[in-house]
């Protein structure tokens, strides 16, 4: 395996946008990021070569952001220094709305809801979402597509491909 410093190099912004795609926080997938290398360091003879380097770092990068969860009290954030935003009703409708998508996006298989999160929410590049999901640049784009395709139907009621 190469060193340490060019796996670095070559898999960081991979991984950083995978856990942006998690959190929606540059600061917080930049900190998770930096402790992915460092459990990557930590438990390298346990990689077998079994999957791509790649994807063995964003399964510890997936670990360490599950790990923040449960770890984490709920918090709200305040308002910016208390300049007037949107109305309370204004800010419930986009809310509901947001909270629809994502109830169904949710409902999507597994693989075409990964893929559709890494895309729409984390910036990922088709071929990166394939390297990612140890999957082809191809079938990433051929899941996407069928994704949103369900939601623009207003359903999750396609069937997995593989």
């Amino acid at each position: 395996m190469a060193n340490m410093e060019e796996i670095y190099q070559a898999h960081a912004r991979t991984v950083y946008k995978f856990l942006l795609s998690q959190c929606h926080d540059a600061d917080l997938a930049e900190e998770l990021t930096q402790e992915t290398f460092y459990q990557a360091v930590r438990s390298i003879d346990r990689f077998n070569g079994s999957c791509k380097v790649s994807v063995w770092l964003c399964q510890i990068a997936k670990h360490l952001w599950y790990q923040h969860l449960r770890k984490r009290k709920p918090e709200e954030p305040l308002p910016e220094d208390g300049l007037p935003g949107p109305s309370a009703e204004e800010d419930v409708l986009t809310r509901q709305g947001h909270l629809d998508l994502l109830r169904q996006i949710h409902a999507l298989p597994p693989s075409t809801r990964e893929v559709v999160y890494l895309r729409a929410f984390g910036g990922l590049s088709f071929r990166e979402i394939g390297d990612v999901l140890g999957r082809t640049e191809t079938w990433a784009r051929v899941t996407f597509y069928r994704g949103k395709e369900a939601l623009r139907k207003g359903g999750a009621d396609h069937e997995e491909h593989s």
